[in-house]
């Protein structure tokens, strides 16, 4: 199975549609194993192939620090990195997803290859650092 980094193509459709608000939406982030297929066609969480370790819920962590902004012509989207503290697992991937809305995915984060933790650093997302050309999530 592969899991490609993409903004959901659903995603850009349901923008446009103004199914997301970003300052009122409760946005969750879950892990998953290199079993799972994620890439831009990816329209919802699921429970399918995501990591399954002691100290780590179904469903992920919820992204915290959420900011919307833009610098010239481009929006972006800022979160605070995700922490999950003394947990031991390994996750290729990610979803990032709105909880409000009918669990719809928004973005598949790629790893590049399976990232494993222990229960003493536990397992940390870093997000980059915002700005027009680094966000996850942006449009020009």
């Amino acid at each position: 199975m592969t899991i490609v980094s993409a903004e959901c193509t659903s995603f850009k459709v349901e923008r446009y549609q103004g199914i997301h608000d970003f300052t009122v939406d409760v946005l969750k982030i879950a892990l998953y194993t290199s079993a799972a297929s994620l890439d831009a066609t990816t329209t919802a969480y699921s429970t399918t192939n995501e990591v399954a370790s002691a100290g780590y819920t179904a469903g992920g962590a919820t992204l915290a620090g959420v900011v919307v902004t833009s610098s010239g012509t481009t929006a972006y989207v800022d979160f605070t990195d995700a922490t999950w503290a003394g947990v031991a697992l390994t996750a290729a991937g990610a979803l990032v997803y709105n909880s409000s809305k009918a669990n719809r995915a928004i973005c598949v984060l790629s790893f590049g290859a399976n990232k494993t933790s222990n229960t003493t650093t536990g397992f940390t997302v870093v997000f980059p650092a915002p700005s027009a050309t680094t966000a996850i999530l942006r449009t020009a």
